[in-house]
């Protein structure tokens, strides 16, 4: 039987947690809730859940606080919750770490399809704790990436991404010195075929240097901006 997936609502208004968990439960998830930050936090910290659903405005410490910390432990993909008019929040929750967002009021069909397409890139990019006798590996001069045991090691050390970030750095590696615009960056690591927040990407690249830059400085220089373009990674001339 397969395993239903797990997914944590946190929301201080029970009226939208009963609305989500309706439809939620109705596509077959396992639902939890919190009401409030720290309730959110502990049990994210305590539970392994599959995907977790923020709202940015909580009481005790807010979504952006409860993401940072949950990012600082776990790569567990998070949608944040954010009101119309918070579009600069949205920014400050993808630098937090979020891996989408959707805007209040919005349709609880629209929600459901972010969900699944949230669960279906992390599942693809899941990493394994078991061992693979695997060929398929990027070799660059200080950063590997084995793409079936989703590893990343950058200067011989392991680095841990979250799904997203994971995502973006293999679509770059996979076609090295290709520039990508920030646009079909957005189409085809986030899957978004409408326009979205061109930041997103621009926070996830700083994120995903920075991360690289405290196991390698080399590893994270391969990725460059080009400027009025977009990214690309860049492989170091001998």
């Amino acid at each position: 039987m397969e395993k239903q997936e797990r997914i944590l609502v946190v929301d201080d208004e029970a009226r939208i947690r009963r609305l989500l968990r309706m439809y939620l439960e109705r596509e077959g998830y396992e639902i939890d809730e919190a009401e409030d930050g720290d309730i959110a936090l502990r049990k994210a910290m305590e539970e392994d859940y599959d995907l977790i659903l923020l709202d940015l405005m909580l009481p005790g410490m807010d979504g952006l606080d409860v993401c940072r910390e949950i990012r600082n432990h776990k790569a567990t993909p998070v949608i944040m919750l954010t009101a119309r008019g918070e579009e600069g929040n949205r920014v400050e929750g993808f630098e937090a770490g979020t891996d989408d967002y959707v805007t209040k009021p919005f349709s609880p069909r629209e929600l459901v399809h972010r969900v699944k397409a949230v669960l279906r890139r992390a599942s693809a990019t899941a990493f394994l704790s078991t061992e693979t006798d695997t060929h398929n590996v990027i070799v660059f001069p200080d950063l590997t990436i084995d793409h079936d045991a989703h590893e990343v090691r950058a200067g011989g050390v392991e680095v841990s991404l979250t799904p997203k970030e994971y995502e973006l750095l293999y679509y770059l590696a996979s076609s090295p010195d290709k520039v990508f615009t920030r646009e079909q960056l957005l189409k085809d690591v986030w899957n978004y075929e409408f326009f979205g927040d061109l930041r997103t990407v621009d926070t996830h690249i700083k994120r995903l240097r920075e991360k690289l830059n405290r196991a390698s400085p080399k590893a994270a220089a391969m990725i460059h901006t080009v400027w009025g373009v977009g990214y690309k990674l860049e492989v170091p001339k001998e």
